[in-house]
This record gives C-alpha cells, structure tokens and sequence, in this order.
C-alpha cells in the first residue's frame, strides 16, 4: 500500500517481502519494514504484492503514517555546555605544516593523504578561499591534469593545537555535487580513534554515512569499524546548508544529522585508550569510485566548525 507524505512517495512493505521485484530503486528508510520509492511507477508490484495480505496491513500502515507524521528525534541539548572552539571563517589562519604557529594545518598530522586528489599546500586563491564567513574549498585539476584539493586539521605534526575529550563536534556545510566527489568532517586522535560525523559519496545524492575506527595498537587485526548510512532527500546535502556533529560522552558516541541524533552507540573502544579528538575538514576524490565524470573545479562550502565541551 503506498502513501503519499510530503513530495515523498512510501510503501509499507512486511519484511518477509523485501526482494529484488520491487524495483532497483526502492530504498528502506526503517527496519521495521518502511520502503522510500524515489519513482513513483516502481510502488506498482510493491502495491500488488501488499493487498495481497489483507486489511491487518493497512491498520499497520495508518500507525507508520502517523509516526513519519507526529514524530521527530529530540534535538541535542547544549545548555549544560560551552562552546570552546569557535572558527567562523571570517579569515582562515593555515600553513602547510603549522610552522608559523597556525591553527590550522592543511595535511592530516600523520603525513599521509588519501583519495585521489592530492591536498595542497596553501596559496592565494587556493584550495581556500573565505568570503562572507563562509570557507571555499575547491578541487580541481592543474596544468598537469593532476587533481588537487584541500584538508584542514586542527593539529599539525607534532600533534599540537586544539583536542578535546568529551563534548560535540559540530560542523555547517554545504556539499559538492557530481560523481567522484568524496568531502567529510571527521574526528581523529592521536591514539588512534577516529569518529567521522559525515562522509559523502557524490554518485549517490540520497545518503551519507557516518563511522567509527579504531586504528592500530589495541584494535582486533589492527583495525575495527562500524559504519551508518543516514537517508536524506536526494540533493539535499549539495543544494544548501547542512549540520553534521558528533557528540562524546562518558560512555556513549551519539551522531546527529542538523542537530538530530541518527546514531547512538556506546563507546566503542577501551576507556584506557583515553583519545583527545580534534577536527578535520577536507574535499577528497574517489574513495575507489571513479573520477572522470568529476565537475573540475568542484566546491565544497562550510559554514563554521564549533565544539562545545562539558560546562563542569
């Protein structure tokens, strides 16, 4: 049975009859059995196979129905918290590997870029540019055909600047469109932990995933992770602004997509690891998806990072 829920059009479909003949582009959006049918023509057999199974269904339906309708996560609350890093981009302080004391360093502390784009050191015009409180990163091909982009960490290589243990990591942006293209905001540590609040990948419009890794000493065979996908109205996340955040807790990681919790889990590592998180930002490439249909330049645009840590 399908319904209409604003320009969305839904199907409720019991999961013994999740397979393959309701249509290439049906996506679940619940696990309790809620279909997302971006083209309204493949609900046709989803619809056939429902009223099959009787009016049971359709009173299942009604609740669903009034669930998507009258019910929203509970934003996070801060009021028990202080903001202690505040970058509004109004002008960008970065070097290439913090020798000037910087706030910013434009490799990842570790020394070791990844995607396909290299990340450049900084230079007038690029890969940053702020105008109006807001950060430009671009990516874009050099006279070599050679795709270069940008990273932000908020440590450089002797892993000094800005760390906090617990509190919520937030940033605002607004994402590139077009195949190849692979942005984030993310956590890491230098102990090894990394947490990343939003990762993106530019062929598919209607998601985004976030994930936690535990890197190195202490991880099962060096390397353990978990990964969420969060659903989204296709084009979304490249057509405005958007919050993605990370909020770190004494024994819980919760992940919010505009301030709402998508994602709760405990903490994931052993307490004796004790990480102090700081943020990045970057527009990478590819991710193992391919490039050639990349838009050279692609643009990614934030808004501000912010973290809040406990008050007491």
């Amino acid at each position: 049975m399908a319904f209409e829920f604003g320009s969305q059009t839904y199907l409720y479909v019991p999961p013994a009859f999740h397979h393959a003949s309701l249509g290439a582009s049906r996506r679940r959006i619940a696990t309790q059995g809620l279909w997302f049918f971006p083209d309204r023509r493949d609900v046709t057999q989803g619809e056939h196979v429902v009223r099959s199974l009787g009016k049971a269904w359709v009173v299942a339906v009604s609740l669903v129905v009034f669930a998507v309708s009258h019910c929203r996560a509970e934003e996070i609350d801060l009021s028990n918290y202080k903001l202690t890093f505040s970058e509004e981009f109004t002008e960008l302080d970065v070097s290439a590997w913090g020798d000037n004391g910087s706030r910013w360093i434009a490799h990842t502390p570790w020394h070791g870029d990844f995607g396909d784009a290299r990340f450049a050191d900084p230079e007038p015009g690029f890969p940053f540019v702020t105008q109006a409180g807001v950060l430009r990163i671009e990516a874009r091909k050099d006279a070599d055909g050679q795709w270069k982009s940008g990273l932000l960490s908020g440590v450089n290589g002797d892993w000094k600047g800005f760390t906090a243990r617990e509190g919520y990591f937030e940033a605002r942006i607004k994402l590139p469109p077009g195949d190849g293209v692979w942005p984030a905001f993310w956590l890491n540590s230098k102990a090894g932990i990394e947490l990343d609040a939003m990762e993106y990948y530019g062929h598919d419009d209607t998601r985004f995933s976030s994930a936690w890794h535990h890197w190195g000493d202490g991880a099962k065979d060096g390397h353990e992770s978990d990964l969420h996908w969060t659903s989204v109205t296709p084009g979304s996340l490249t057509s405005g602004f958007n919050t993605y955040g990370v909020l770190i807790e004494k024994d819980f990681v919760t992940f919010y997509f505009n301030r709402e919790p998508v994602w709760r889990l405990p903490i994931p590592w052993d307490k004796s690891v004790d990480p102090e998180f700081f943020p990045l930002v970057n527009l990478a490439l590819g991710s193992g998806w391919p490039i050639d249909e990349t838009p050279n330049p692609s643009f990614m645009y934030v808004d501000y990072i912010h973290v809040y840590e406990p008050a007491e």
